[in-house]
């Protein structure tokens, strides 16, 4: 449920660049990002409507993440997996424990479903594996 007055915008920006900050610095996730990003900020000002738009219901974002994210090639779970595990670390510095808490269900649904879709559009004969092993790991964090 999205509540206009769980967070504040600047509470989402400082969520948005910490979280990324990490991305970035990450072995794993950082190259990947740093292949497919060409202006941060433009990128960072985007995550920053989608989070708003998500959270708070403010309806800025204008986009399709599971196309962008369909065109990457190599992604693994262990991909989003890591992506999740980032997004938990960061929001466990959250003082907000409403804006953590609803930022961290709003991320496995969405890790999960980008994941589903990636691999739907892959064109695989088998069904979609989860997340959900590591989900379950990630929300203990």
């Amino acid at each position: 449920m999205q509540n206009p007055n769980i967070c504040s915008e600047d509470e989402i920006s400082q969520l948005v660049e910490s979280f990324y900050q990490r991305v970035r610095d990450d072995g794993m996730l950082g190259p990947i990002f740093s292949e497919h990003v060409d202006d941060w900020p433009s990128h960072l000002g985007k995550m920053v409507d989608f989070w708003s738009s998500t959270l708070r219901g403010t309806a800025r974002f204008r986009g399709s993440p599971m196309i962008k994210h369909q065109g990457i090639e190599g992604i693994t779970d262990r991909h989003f997996q890591r992506w999740l595990q980032l997004f938990h670390e960061t929001t466990a510095n959250i003082e907000n424990g409403a804006l953590r808490e609803r930022a961290n269900q709003l991320s496995s649904r969405i890790a999960e479903s980008l994941w589903y879709g990636y691999q739907l559009n892959r064109g695989s004969d088998q069904l979609p594996r989860n997340l959900s092993k590591l989900l379950k790991k990630v929300s203990s964090v």
